[in-house]
C-alpha cells in the first residue's frame, strides 16, 4: 500500500525541479518501455506534467504522469 507521507515526499521533490529538464522512462506494459526528454511544466495535487518538444515538427506534445507512477517506479526520472 502506499503511504500519503511517501507521494508527499515525491510531489515536493518534482515541484521543487518545476522547470527543469528530466529523462523520462516510462513503462507502457507488455515489457514495453518509452523513454523521453522533456521539461517539468507544471504540477497538480495528483499529477505533473512534462511538455515534449518535438524536434521533427513544429508540435509540443504534453504528458501526464502522477506522483505514485513514480513511487511505485512505473515512471523513471532522471534529471539532464
Amino acid at each position: 500500500m502506499v503511504k500519503q507521507a511517501d507521494v508527499s515526499k515525491v510531489r515536493r521533490e518534482i515541484v521543487s525541479h518545476v522547470g527543469s529538464r528530466v529523462k523520462i522512462k516510462a513503462n507502457k506494459g507488455r515489457n514495453k518501455m518509452d523513454i523521453t526528454e522533456g521539461i517539468i511544466s507544471e504540477t497538480y495535487p495528483s499529477i505533473f506534467l512534462i511538455r515534449i518538444d518535438d524536434d521533427n515538427s513544429d508540435s509540443v506534445k504534453t504528458m501526464s504522469f502522477s506522483y505514485a507512477d513514480v513511487l511505485t517506479k512505473d515512471v523513471q526520472m532522471m534529471l539532464c
